[in-house]
Formats: structure tokens, C-alpha cells, sequence
């Protein structure tokens, strides 16, 4: 059976993440220094000499723009799919965590309580995200069956695809770190999903900011 690995590249930091700002589907462009952690990604990848067949990126402005480093040093061209999209957060998006538990405190301990079924009115519940989450992973895995996909998405997609490949229920609390920009490698070998590195920044300069998804 022929071995499918995945690549997946977190985007590099935004005005927001720094702020500690829930983003969601809200377009944010990078910050000057997400966009150096993205040259830094895109140089490492290079430093390695990664083979890989194609490349997929969320159409979002700051998971667009990190994977823009990769097509520059690469020259290669970045498939946009708006299915690798962060989870929708509804009345929680725009907020800062600071401002989610103050103005709006029953919906943020629902949001913390990690409840399947919330949709955090407006947004998608976490059922929903996961079924999105894995169908786009499986589409690609599908089509690129024994090859190598670099991916860039976001922190609470990229959890998601940790509990797929980990078995990580979908009501347990987030298990790993996903620091912006951080290269996590995940495959399945024909039958079954694995994890082989996770949270890997070694490439940056400076210490990269963890998703706020929780």
C-alpha cells in the first residue's frame, strides 16, 4: 500500500493572534512578523530539500499569504480550498478572550466545555468543523494517494487533523500546541492515519504564538 504524507504548515502570526483576538472566518492579514515566519518556513523547507507534489493552503488572506513564500522559493503554484477554512466561532469571532468571558460568559464556557453540537450562534458547532475538516483531508488524500502534500491551514484545523491521525477524541481538551508557522507531518499508509512530528520550529528565530481555538 502506497504511503500519503501530509505537510501542514500553521500561518504565520496576525495582528489578532497577537492580540489574543478570536479570528475564525474573519480575513486577517499577517503581521510583519508573520510574514518573516513564513520566509523563515518557506526557507526551511528549501534547507531540507522537500520533495513534494503539490501544495494546498486555506483561502483565507493569512494562510494565502504564508503559503505565497512557498510558491515564491518553490515556484509552484498553491491550490486555494476554502474547506481547510478555521472553524467558524459565530458571536465569538472579532472577540478577545479577555472580551469573550467578560461580555459574553455563558457562550465562551460552552466553547470551553468543548460542547459537540454548539453552533456559538452563527458559527459551526465541532462536529461540523471535524466532518468539513476530514472530508477536505480526505479529498486530498484521495487524489494525491502516495504522494507528498504540503498543506497550509489554520491552528484549530490543524488540531483536528492531529485527532484524526492521533485518534484524539473530538470532546477532549487540545492535547498538543500549534505554534504559528510550525511544520507538523502526518500520513496513512493505505489503512490508517499516523502521526509522525508535531509543532516542529526549529526554523524560527523567535518563540511563535499557539492557537487560541482551545
Amino acid at each position: 500500500m502506497k504511503t500519503t504524507r501530509f505537510c501542514l504548515v500553521r500561518h504565520g502570526e496576525t495582528h489578532w493572534n497577537a492580540a489574543r483576538r478570536l479570528q475564525g472566518h474573519t480575513d486577517i492579514d499577517l503581521n510583519d512578523r508573520g510574514k518573516i515566519q513564513a520566509q523563515q518556513m518557506a526557507q526551511a523547507l528549501k534547507a531540507i530539500d522537500l520533495k513534494f507534489d503539490v501544495l494546498y493552503t486555506s483561502d483565507l488572506i493569512r494562510a494565502a499569504k504564508t503559503a505565497h513564500a512557498i510558491e515564491h522559493l518553490f515556484g509552484v503554484n498553491a491550490i486555494a480550498d476554502a474547506a481547510l477554512r478555521e472553524r467558524h466561532l459565530g458571536s465569538l469571532q472579532g472577540l478577545t478572550i479577555e472580551d469573550a468571558q467578560r461580555l459574553k460568559p455563558d457562550l465562551w464556557q460552552i466553547h470551553m466545555q468543548r460542547d459537540l453540537e454548539h453552533e456559538l450562534f452563527g458559527g459551526e458547532s465541532i462536529k461540523q468543523f471535524a466532518n468539513r475538516i476530514h472530508g477536505a483531508l480526505e479529498k486530498i488524500r484521495y487524489l494525491h494517494e502516495g504522494q507528498t502534500i504540503l498543506l497550509v491551514s489554520h491552528g484549530g484545523a490543524l488540531d483536528m487533523m492531529y485527532r484524526l491521525a492521533s485518534k484524539q477524541p473530538l470532546e477532549a481538551e487540545k492535547a498538543v500546541s500549534v505554534p504559528n508557522a510550525s511544520l507538523n507531518w502526518i500520513s496513512h499508509n493505505g489503512s490508517s492515519w499516523k502521526v509522525e512530528q508535531w509543532a516542529d520550529t526549529n526554523h524560527l528565530n523567535n518563540l511563535a504564538l499557539d492557537n487560541l481555538d482551545l
